[in-house]
């Protein structure tokens, strides 16, 4: 009687069984398309956080446009023409008048010393940056040359060599690009802050042995502008030619 049972038990457990193997089969299938559906459902997803980074890449570099250094940057272009009313308002003569022009003047200066040491540091260079901060100094340097020569306070032939000498190293760095980058020298950041001073003391109404003393730091700054600005053209020159060399050994060992 026990095997009967046993037997009936066993047959059971096989009809059940197969049922229940097949069961387990079907579910195999089933789990299988839920485990893809999850894998497809995180790929989606893993493209759209790429596409979310990349969107937020995109509106962080669009930002960087307005970091601290190019506002800066912004404000000595804007200070120009403010600095130009300044500097004739009141026939150009006004002691008043000179002070505010030369605080305009201090700011554009002093900013200028800020703006590129902010970018370099913190990383905020930017193409916009690379092409207003130079802009931004000849400006405000040109136009406080020219508007003190205009008035007769500087004579012509010193605004004429320091614009031709800026203008023409501005020029001359963007021929030789090609070849390299002259950095800034010593000299060249000495001859900026010389004639930065020497600007702002004729901008301001002086007088006696002040007047005296501007007359002094004014002719250092013409022959550090003369001074630099040749040890520059040597630099390109240079330059230029290892450029030419070295691009002609590139082409001969290419050949060979």
């Amino acid at each position: 009687m026990t095997g009967v049972p046993a037997s009936a038990a066993g047959g059971s457990s096989g009809a059940h069984g197969a049922p229940g193997s097949a069961a387990t089969s079907g579910a195999a299938p089933d789990s299988g398309s839920r485990d893809s559906g999850s894998h497809d459902n995180g790929s989606h997803d893993g493209e759209r956080l790429a596409r979310g980074g990349k969107i937020a890449a995109a509106a962080v570099n669009q930002a960087s446009l307005w970091n601290v250094a190019n506002l800066l940057t912004m404000l000595r272009l804007v200070l120009v023409p403010g600095f130009v009313a300044l500097m004739l308002a009141g026939g150009g003569y006004d002691p008043a008048w000179r002070s505010l022009a030369w605080a305009a003047f201090a700011i554009a200066m002093i900013t200028d010393l800020f703006d590129g040491h902010l970018a370099r540091t913190y990383n905020l260079v930017t193409d916009f940056g690379k092409i207003a901060d130079p802009i931004a100094d000849k400006a405000i340097m040109g136009a406080a040359l020219i508007c003190l020569s205009g008035l007769g306070d500087l004579p012509w032939w010193v605004t004429i060599v320091i614009l031709a000498r800026e203008l023409g190293i501005t020029l001359m760095r963007f021929v030789v690009i090609r070849y390299g980058v002259i950095p800034a020298s010593r000299g060249g950041k000495l001859k900026t802050l010389t004639q930065g001073v020497a600007v702002g003391m004729y901008v301001l109404a002086l007088t006696g042995w002040l007047a005296t003393l501007r007359f002094w730091v004014m002719a250092a700054a013409v022959v550090l502008t003369v001074v630099t600005g040749l040890d520059y053209v040597r630099q390109a020159i240079v330059l230029r030619r290892q450029g030419i060399a070295e691009r002609a050994a590139a082409l001969e060992e290419t050949e060979a």
